[in-house]
């Protein structure tokens, strides 16, 4: 007789040990919460989408959810769907983090409409970690400790909350190491995500959302990333978050189970129950099967032990099928005891409640004040500047060879013809160096999208805190430094005028020149998710603007239509800064060339002798004035604030909601 086999499907007892303390324990630190509930009724959810190739697209309205209802009670509630299924949409939707438009349906929280600042007073993880790598662990638990506890918390306070959460998420061998980033290793997976877990459980949330928290770990490191959700949970917090497809040892630990595909509801209860409700209606888990697979295998028609179906394991499933069969099992839910259940507690909850208006989802409150903000990401931004030393390092380098190169091949420029036409070389590379070096500021804003957006819905700091800082701890020094060093070098190897004014107006237009196309960058990069695309449309706007800057091309001769142009071009106003402040009161004729013969500078096309400085500039359309100087200097601080302008505006006004 052959040996019966266990069939781990069905082995759904609810775990006492592997480390977790039981409910009666209260470990220091987490604390205890009364028991928030969370209830969603009718949750509708659509979005437009274009169809069709770009030059006849049309806009189609895709159904995400629909009707969609249940309870989250204090536990581990987890939302299982294959991808697509609209998991991520839910969760985010329960967390007043989506977009309101298209979403119909009541989300309340202990039976009373959801918080205005709902999204501030609860806990977001969110998949990818937007944690701070060049900062320690204890410093990115600090800088949210800073912003987001108020401010009758006083700062010893704010550190013990630090030093518990720290302890209490295993973390205390790490606390002082860098959390790590592209370049330079810090803390394991696991630990990254714990400690993106203790920033949000810093202001101790009574309901706390994650999203996808084992992407990325191992089945080691996942585990134990639920184990400490689930230690969590038994002390009264409500944990909701999605996942994709558990392993055994983790889907054992969940007490509720939301199972979603093509954007409905298929089972919602007791994650213990949902193996007994699905062969009720006729589907059978083979003996050693995860149930998480199997749940998924039935949801997408691959599982072979359905009584009475004609889906075999070599059968494929089409969409059409697929949704179908979605269709079939939402069906079945409806009609099951579970859902009444649901229906009836639903009702009794919404009792005297009222509808909250969807403006509600958009509103951002703040535990501290603008100047408080301010100090604290700012000091971040610098630490970050700081700890990522190869990049001002080399660029700092970068600039010093560049100008020892520059300084060689114009070395002791003359009062001669070369003399003249090195000088406007020599200026003309300057300001064109200055445009390009700027392209490295379009990184600035896109490399910490992600960070930004998720702590900006998350009430730690105001847009324009974040703006400010950008521009006083890391694009003001980046921008600066190399100006300096670029004018010190270059400025005496060529032997421009010996005088403390015209070296200090060089080195002043420069760092102009920089801040504008640094300005300009930044405005078109603002809000894009790829350095790719902004990279080459910043690279694109630079080569038209060099074309107008007034050596390739004479300005007087430029088509009436086309002039115009000219008064947008960066390096224009720069370069004819540069050759006013060195060629004006220069006189180039009666001087001896190489030959020992006088040297004069003739127009080719008409003979004319230019003697001065003024002459030539006369010549170029450029006035040769100090007014001619300062007015260059006027125009590149305007258009810098208007790009600045331009840039805050499109962080401003940026789509925040997934």
């Amino acid at each position: 007789m052959a040996e019966e086999q266990p069939q781990l499907c069905i082995q759904m007892e609810e775990p006492s040990s592997n480390g977790i303390p039981s409910a009666t324990q209260s470990p220091a630190g987490l604390g205890g919460h009364g028991g928030t509930v969370l209830s969603f009724h009718n949750i509708c959810y659509q979005v437009k989408v274009k169809t069709g190739l770009l030059c006849c697209k049309k806009t189609a309205t895709k159904q995400v959810l629909r009707d969609v209802n249940g309870i989250m009670r204090p536990g581990l509630n987890a939302i299982l769907g294959p991808t697509g299924s609209g998991k991520s949409s839910l969760l985010d939707i329960l967390a007043a983090r989506k977009d309101p438009h298209g979403l119909s349906g009541d989300i309340l929280i202990n039976g009373a409409p959801q918080p205005a600042n709902f999204k501030c007073t609860s806990g977001y993880v969110v998949q990818d970690d937007v944690v701070m790598g060049t900062l320690t662990v204890r410093e990115n638990l600090k800088f949210s400790a800073a912003l987001r506890l108020p401010k009758s918390v006083t700062e010893q306070e704010k550190s013990e909350r630090v030093d518990q959460i720290i302890k209490e998420l295993g973390l205390s061998k790490v606390a002082d190491s860098k959390v790590g980033t592209e370049f330079s290793r810090g803390v394991s997976g696991g630990e990254r995500k714990r400690t993106s877990i203790g920033m949000e459980l810093i202001t101790d949330p009574a309901i706390l959302f994650l999203d996808e928290p084992t992407t990325g770990l191992d089945a080691s490191t996942a585990n134990s990333v639920l184990l400490l959700l689930k230690r969590m949970a038994q002390q009264g917090r409500t944990i909701i978050f999605s996942i994709h497809q558990p392993r055994y040892s983790i889907f054992r630990l969940f007490n509720n189970l939301t199972l979603l595909a093509a954007g409905r509801v298929l089972f919602h209860g007791p994650a213990q129950e949902a193996l007994q409700y699905f062969q009720t209606i006729g589907y059978q888990c083979e003996p050693y099967n995860n149930p998480a697979d199997f749940f998924l295998d039935v949801i997408n028609g691959d599982s072979p032990s359905v009584a009475g179906s004609k889906v075999t394991e070599t059968e494929p499933v089409s969409t059409e099928d697929h949704r179908s069969l979605a269709e079939k099992l939402a069906e079945e839910y409806c009609s099951s005891a579970y859902y009444q259940e649901t229906k009836a507690s639903l009702e009794k909850i919404s009792l005297g409640s009222q509808k909250k208006p969807k403006a509600a989802f958009r509103q951002i409150t703040y535990a501290n004040s603008f100047l408080l903000q301010l100090r604290w990401v700012s000091r971040r931004t610098f630490k970050n500047l700081l700890g990522n030393p190869q990049a001002s390092i080399a660029q700092v380098c970068v600039t010093a060879l560049l100008g020892l190169v520059v300084g060689a091949i114009f070395f002791g420029l003359k009062e001669d013809s070369t003399g003249l036409q090195n000088r406007v070389g020599a200026m003309f590379f300057l300001t064109t160096n200055q445009c390009f070096s700027s392209v490295s500021a379009i990184e600035l804003f896109v490399a910490e999208k992600k960070i930004f957006i998720h702590e900006y819905i998350s009430g730690y700091y105001r847009i324009s805190v974040y703006f400010i800082s950008k521009l006083m701890a890391d694009l003001i020094p980046i921008r600066t430094m190399p100006s300096i060093i670029f004018t010190c070098i270059t400025y005496f190897m060529l032997g421009l005028k010996p005088t403390a004014g015209a070296f200090f107006t060089m080195m002043f237009t420069l760092m102009m020149v920089s801040y504008t196309a640094t300005s300009m960058a930044l405005a078109i990069a603002a809000g894009h998710s790829m350095v790719t695309v902004a990279n080459l449309m910043v690279t694109v706007v630079f080569v038209f603007m060099i074309l107008f800057s007034g050596l390739l091309v004479n300005l007087t001769s430029v088509l009436s239509w086309l002039s115009w142009l000219k008064y947008f071009s960066i390096p224009r106003y720069g370069f004819q800064a540069l050759q006013i402040n060195e060629l004006t009161g220069l006189n180039f004729c009666g001087s001896t060339n190489s030959t020992g013969l006088i040297s004069n500078i003739t127009c080719p096309q008409t003979g004319q002798v230019w003697c001065t400085g003024e002459e030539y500039l006369k010549h170029q359309g450029v006035e040769a004035s100090t007014w001619g100087l300062w007015q260059n200097h006027l125009a590149l601080a305007c258009m810098m604030l208007i790009f600045l302008t331009i840039a805050y505006l499109k962080l401003s006004f940026m789509k925040k909601f997934s």
